[in-house]
């Protein structure tokens, strides 16, 4: 099987005050990304909102939940849309990568007025049944039967996928898939109104994927250049094997599904 990496290739060695040098320099470009982040930030948070006028109701471990009580008493929600659909035999290995990073930051996220929740089709007897297998602890509710996910712009009717008219990404999409992730932002105000801040999809959840800041870090980086898909060496954190690695022209793999047609984000 061929390797799921390519060959380090050696960058210029210099002495210590060489390397010194270069490092400086481009600290001061990395200081000028901060601080062009930053900013975008600050505009980010400056969008309009826009209220939210459906009473949607979802399906959690202990039953019934509605919008207001996904916030769990804080005035900020963040949902993570994850890509589990009705029949799926388990979740997109890329939102499942994503996932891994939940449950470390949902402490930390309470503690500053937010409350992170994730949401997907499947019932939640399927999602439990994940859930348990990932040995995950976030709060993750069933959209089941509602318009939420369409209304958000990540699930799509078959009618959709078929014609490809549809939009993701505030675009036309490069795929065709009826599950896609994301991540949504709602604020609740002092009479109880839930307004809709911010979405972002694709590349915009990038930030979220602290493993993938790790290997930005590293002498090879992402490291999928030779990736028919840039996901194709992921998997889900149960299924790596020791030695594992990645056929480079390996197709992206779906998730299986009883009779309803799967997709995984790979790649997006």
């Amino acid at each position: 099987m061929a390797t799921a990496t390519t060959e380090l290739q050696h960058a210029k060695v210099v002495s210590h005050q060489e390397w010194l040098r270069a490092r400086k320099e481009f600290l001061a470009k990395e200081k000028e990304f901060t601080r062009q982040r930053d900013e975008l930030s600050r505009l980010r948070r400056e969008l309009p909102w826009e209220r939210v006028e459906k009473n949607y109701v979802f399906e959690g471990a202990a039953g019934k939940l509605s919008l207001g009580d996904l916030f769990d008493g804080r005035d900020q929600l963040a949902v993570y849309h994850f890509m589990l659909g009705p029949g799926w035999q388990e979740g997109c290995k890329g939102c499942s990568f994503l996932a891994d990073h939940f449950d470390g930051a949902t402490v930390h996220l309470a503690n500053r007025n937010v409350t992170l929740a994730a949401v997907s089709r499947a019932p939640i007897a399927e999602i439990q049944a994940f859930k348990k297998r990932m040995g995950w602890r976030f709060h993750w509710v069933s959209s089941f039967g509602t318009s939420f996910n369409y209304d958000l712009g990540v699930s799509f009717t078959p009618e959709q996928v078929e014609s490809g008219n549809f939009e993701y990404n505030y675009g036309k999409p490069q795929h065709t898939h009826d599950e896609l992730p994301g991540l949504s932002t709602f604020v609740k105000d002092a009479n109880g109104e839930i307004f809709h801040a911010y979405s972002a999809y694709a590349r915009g959840l990038d930030i979220l994927v602290g493993t993938y800041n790790f290997l930005d870090m590293a002498p090879k980086g992402r490291d999928e250049d030779t990736l028919a898909h840039p996901m194709d060496w992921l998997r889900h954190h149960d299924k790596y094997e020791r030695g594992y690695s990645a056929e480079p022209v390996a197709s992206t793999e779906q998730p299986k599904t009883a009779g309803a047609t799967a997709s995984c984000c790979s790649g997006h």
